[in-house]
């Protein structure tokens, strides 16, 4: 007899969620690892031996890093990410900011400039314990570490990391050796007397004029820029020094109009990276003017974005990834086209709170990652090759089923409580699978909510939670319309055999969308990383066939039994193998470092040069997982008339590859408010502003911008 599609649904969702959770458990203590080496030791430790309530102590997060590895300062430069570090401390207790040493200025290949730490750090915060902690136990200190290691490659790498400290009355000095030479690292307030500065706008950047008869000793003097998020710079450099006068100019590459100076430090010593350097926090004056007087956004312009974020929703239906699973929703309406109206409403309402659940939980996930200080990004989670991996394990579940390899049913037992709880059996099923068509929905969004959604998170929590509402409305509309008109049925076809192969049929459309999450998986973890999760999909593809022919109820006690352990097994050995190990130690493709044809890789340093040059460029920002941004390519950009009006007016064409999140890439698509791509800017190579395209391209709208920008060429 066949199990009801809706029905089957219901399980394997669970199971393949919970398989999904359990990868990206696993993905979040990888990386600190490679080729069997740890790049990056963790520690944490104490300036005193024991914690005085209500006295202030200080606790630094220590990273030891093999040679010729790096990780991050707060504003890391060109490319990389800080390091990050968030406490869990007990209630009443506060931590200060991180005290960030001078680091050091690497030069990379590719003019690439950073900020970063060789060898040794100690990042330092201020624990402040309530006055009524009782002097009688020991306290854990516990916090989440995350930082990233840069060599050749860049490899993320977290600790979950403990210090315990006893409560006393009274506490020595610990580790004072290395508390203090760290605090001479640490840059300084500005001096009251002896030291002027003062910050001049001048063409797309700004001049620091930095006045100190003090400095006049030194041979080396810097300027290290801290920029706000929505501020991106280039390489400062002293322009001038004349005596106790230095003059550094400060290049804006992104940077409101009327924004005249940046935060930073003031950096001199004998020798550039020298040990004896000093730090000077240089001050912003005009900074809280530029960023405070931010004008709300109208509410018009709010309900037109809900607009197009609730039409953005119904299209996403049409989505070639989401076509499999709303088929699995028809299906269930042609099964349900006897039953009663109150029945098929209630199956067309748990859908729609699968679609609601699914946006409201990701907006929420979003919001607290901005709370905390994150970057936040659409469709992050395609970023993470953990997370396709997953969606690759649940969709060939799913299409196995589909062909009968094997099929789920749950107990009689859990069957009647799943009746209890839901009404109605298959209203979990129709919740899971409005969650599973939203998640495969996520990469292909950008062109139809890019602009309101990058808008939406740079606005607060509710309007990101209002936006997300409106796109899971836009979604669900057709389901409700068609569940509360249950007369609507008699278009569709009658239940009859056809359903077995179409269902069948359904399974080859879901092996299609493998197809392409696998990949997704070569572009981001290359080939060795493809051959192992497809070792892994096979052994998956075992167990579901076990599953089917030995989990039978005409099967033995003993015979189940064993069918079981063996199942379990194969994916516990296959999943430590393949995955834990093999899929894990792959190197990170670098998809971006090869580009196909006259394009170019892309790097911020590469931009400008070309720009210094007087070369217009374009930039095309886009993904392995992008859909939408294949078709843009292969239909337009690669077009063989646009080719030629590339050549023709000498554009330089960038390919910057966001398919690992690269954070390079993540500071250019927020420089033009954008939370994903597809992304398209054309520089026009002259200090006029650059032209966004839309995501959707079209051939005349390149033309027209191409022929804009060789107009403007032959007219100077």
């Amino acid at each position: 007899m066949l199990i009801p599609v809706v029905q089957e649904v219901r399980t394997k969702c669970l199971i393949g969620i919970c398989g999904l959770v359990a990868l990206l458990s696993s993905a979040h203590v990888s990386g600190q690892t490679y080729e069997g080496r740890e790049l990056v030791r963790a520690e944490l430790i104490a300036d005193t031996t024991a914690i005085v309530p209500g006295k202030s102590f200080t606790v630094g997060l220590l990273l030891h890093m093999v040679p010729g590895w790096h990780t991050y300062w707060k504003f890391p430069g060109d490319a990389g990410i800080p390091t990050e570090l968030k406490w869990n401390l007990p209630p009443g207790w506060k931590a200060g900011e991180i005290q960030w040493p001078i680091p050091l200025k690497l030069h990379e290949p590719g003019d690439i400039q950073i900020y970063g730490y060789h060898d040794e750090v100690l990042l330092m915060q201020e624990i402040t314990p309530p006055p009524a902690a009782r002097p009688e136990s020991v306290i854990p200190l516990s916090a989440d570490a995350s930082w990233l290691v840069c060599e050749k490659i860049c490899i993320p790498g977290n600790a979950k990391l403990k210090l315990d400290l006893p409560v006393a009355g009274d506490a020595a000095l610990a580790n004072r050796e290395l508390f203090d030479r760290f605090r001479k690292q640490l840059p300084q307030t500005w001096p009251q007397q002896g030291a002027t500065a003062k910050w001049i706008r001048s063409g797309s950047g700004a001049r620091l004029f930095v006045e100190s008869a003090a400095l006049v000793k030194y041979s080396a003097i810097d300027f290290y820029p801290i920029p706000d998020a929505n501020v991106v710079v280039g390489h400062p450099s002293v322009e001038e020094r004349q005596g106790e006068k230095i003059t550094f100019l400060v290049p804006f590459e992104s940077a409101a109009k009327n924004r005249g100076s940046i935060n930073g430090v003031v950096v001199f010593g004998s020798e550039p990276d020298s040990a004896d350097r000093t730090g000077w926090i240089s001050p912003a004056l005009e900074l809280s003017v530029a960023t405070s007087n931010r004008p709300a956004a109208p509410s018009h312009d709010l309900l037109t974005l809900f607009f197009f974020g609730f039409i953005g929703g119904v299209i996403l239906n049409l989505m070639p990834c989401v076509l499999p699973v709303i088929s699995l929703k028809i299906f269930g309406f042609v099964q349900q086209a006897g039953q009663s109206r109150k029945k098929i409403f209630r199956s067309g309402l748990a859908f729609a709170a699968g679609i609601f659940a699914w946006f409201i939980g990701l907006g929420l996930l979003l919001v607290a990652l901005k709370s905390a200080g994150h970057q936040i990004t659409w469709a992050f989670q395609f970023t993470n090759p953990y997370f396709v991996f997953g969606m690759s394990v649940l969709v060939l579940v799913f299409a196995l089923n589909l062909f009968g390899v094997f099929e789920i049913s749950l107990p009689q037992s859990a069957t009647r409580g799943m009746l209890g709880v839901a009404g109605q059996e298959g209203d979990a099923g129709s919740f899971f699978q409005g969650v599973f068509a939203t998640l495969l929905a996520t990469p292909c969004t950008a062109p139809y909510l890019g602009t309101a959604l990058g808008f939406a998170f740079a606005q607060s929590g509710v309007v990101i939670i209002a936006m997300f509402l409106s796109i899971a409305a836009g979604m669900a509309l057709p389901y409700l319309l068609l569940s509360a008109q249950p007369a609507w049925l008699r278009f569709l076809p009658k239940p009859g055999p056809w359903m077995t192969h179409v269902k069948q049929l359904m399974g080859f459309l879901l092996l299609a969308t493998l197809v392409f999450l696998l990949y997704v998986i070569g572009a981001q973890r290359g080939l060795d990383g493809l051959i192992w999760a497809c070792s892994f999909l096979l052994v998956v593809s075992v167990v579901c066939w076990m599953k089917g022919v030995f989990l039978v109820p005409s099967a033995s006690t003993r015979a189940r039994v064993l069918a079981v352990i063996v199942m379990i097994g194969m994916l516990v050995a296959g999943g430590g193998y393949f995955i834990g190990n093999k899929f894990r130690a792959a190197r990170v493709a670098t998809a971006g470092a090869q580009a196909d044809g006259d394009w170019q890789p892309f790097s911020g340093s590469r931009l400008q040069s070309e720009l210094r040059q007087g070369h217009p460029v374009f930039v095309d920002f886009t993904a392995a997982w992008c859909l939408n941004c294949k078709f843009n390519e292969a239909h337009v950009l690669e077009n063989s008339e646009v080719r030629a009006a590339f050549q023709k007016n000498g554009v330089t064409r960038l390919r910057a590859d966001w398919t690992n999140g690269d954070p390079e890439v993540t500071k250019f698509l927020q420089q033009f408010g954008r939370v994903g791509v597809p992304l398209y800017v054309l520089y026009p190579g002259n200090s006029e502003e650059p032209v966004v395209f839309p995501e959707l391209l079209t051939k005349s709208i390149v033309l027209e911008k191409l022929e804009g920008v060789s107009r403007r060429v032959a007219s100077q």
